[in-house]
């Protein structure tokens, strides 16, 4: 097959897709690290997206970048197996890794799925299921049909069926025109930095406004709650931290209200935050986390919670279900991430780039008085700038060799790879600081 010309790749792209990616074209052999080589534009930029927090190690990490795991992933990628009717070896090495790094032991119940949004729409079905039954349990009448989910404004959570009731971030092109749920929305108390007695105070009220307006909702809806569902930080809506204990106050609830408590972790999950999990951080158990993105296949967790009703969905056949259940390809490629992060020790490694970042920022934003809120969480970082100059930082950005992106109204976001390195953090940082 003759190979197209980077020249050609956007026109023919164009003929039959849109075309609103990055002005690039990614040269898959040629890019290292967090460097991607732009065979149109015959340059390098320095990425702080990692793919939309995707890329765990960045490109061509050397403990991918081998023939022997090249020869390996290459034979599992002739075939797509359907997993859930098909075991193989390849399966069980990828579920044995996680287990052994990664899976909390208060999660024991493990779905594989191909997609985030299809991970968190299974987490709202085992709740659905589970709440349902309990209803059966204890004599309450009730429908499936009347279930409901409390969520977040500014969440975001995907866009299929279920998740499209519960995304209501800045843009609104994202679920406009849809048919949605009509479901439980409140709002965050969000954390503002830096954080001072008297934005403490705020934050503290603004904390008790919104358990009151969950608990109003719930007095509206007796037994119609199945769950309750939040990202640890509210990414696409915003980089909006919370405090521990306001998640404290939520499981709490969850307990006493005998609603399903979840944690959409597709963000945050595998290491981003400087803990495998964000959730670790606040010192609290969900009962299911959604995950996906870095793990390159996505799927939930979940506890034994969902064990106190007979025939839930880990024990019901078909209940939940895939033809794929996952990709086998993706969970080679998953195995191996973890292999290499706790080999590399990299959640230690974006513990200190992510401190590094964090403290870059904050120097940024009080040299700048247009900057503030500089805000993070390991690698997870953001700061907000005026909605009017936000768009010419970001291009500005590119111009100069790096990718950036937006999130909610008014922030700019950095997602490096696990894998950074100080210089990444500190070219990062006099870019962004020239751009300003």
């Amino acid at each position: 097959m003759t190979k197209i010309p980077p020249a050609e790749v956007h026109r023919i792209i164009g003929e039959h897709m849109q075309v609103g990616a990055q002005n690039l074209v990614l040269d898959l052999e040629r890019s290292r690290g967090s460097r991607l080589y732009d065979s149109l534009g015959r340059r390098e930029f320095l990425d702080m997206t990692s793919f939309f927090a995707t890329s765990a190690l960045g490109m061509n990490h050397p403990g991918l970048d081998t023939p022997e795991f090249i020869r390996e992933i290459g034979r599992v990628a002739l075939h797509k197996v359907t997993n859930p009717a098909f075991f193989t070896v390849e399966m069980a090495e990828a579920v044995r890794t996680f287990s052994e790094f990664g899976m909390p032991e208060y999660l024991p119940h493990l779905f594989f799925v191909e997609g985030g949004a299809l991970a968190v729409e299974n987490a709202l079905k085992a709740a659905f299921d589970w709440k349902y039954r309990k209803n059966q349990e204890a004599g309450r009448e009730s429908s499936a049909d009347e279930l409901a989910v409390v969520h977040f404004r500014k969440a975001f959570h995907g866009r299929s069926g279920y998740t499209l009731s519960l995304t209501n971030t800045a843009d609104p092109r994202k679920y406009m025109h849809f048919p949605r749920f009509d479901w439980v929305r409140v709002d965050p108390p969000e954390l503002r930095f830096p954080l001072t007695e008297e934005v403490l105070v705020e934050v503290k009220a603004a904390e008790q406004r919104t358990l009151r307006e969950i608990r109003g909702a719930l007095a509206a809806r007796p037994h119609r709650v199945a769950a309750l569902i939040v990202e640890p930080v509210m990414g696409e809506g915003g980089d909006v931290h919370f405090r521990p204990e306001f998640f404290a106050a939520l499981r709490a609830l969850c307990d006493e209200q005998e609603i399903f408590f979840i944690l959409d972790e597709v963000q945050t999950g595998m290491g981003l935050t400087g803990s495998f999990w964000a959730h670790e951080h606040f010192d609290v158990r969900p009962d299911a986390i959604a995950f996906g993105k870095k793990a390159q296949v996505c799927g939930m967790l979940v506890g034994r919670r969902i064990d106190e009703v007979e025939r839930n969905v880990f024990v019901e056949p078909s209940r939940i279900n895939s033809t794929w259940g996952g990709n086998l390809t993706d969970m080679v490629r998953f195995r191996r991430i973890l292999e290499i992060m706790r080999r590399d020790n990299l959640l230690e490694n974006a513990r200190i780039q992510g401190r590094r970042l964090l403290a870059g920022l904050e120097e940024l934003a009080r040299g700048d008085g247009e900057l503030g809120n500089a805000r993070g969480l390991g690698l997870m970082c953001a700061v907000d700038v005026p909605r009017e100059r936000r768009a010419r930082i970001i291009e500005r950005c590119f111009a100069e060799g790096m990718i950036i992106l937006p999130c909610g109204t008014c922030s700019i976001r950095f997602r490096p790879q696990l894998a950074c390195s100080a210089e990444d953090i500190d070219s990062a940082l006099d870019i962004f600081r020239r751009s300003l």
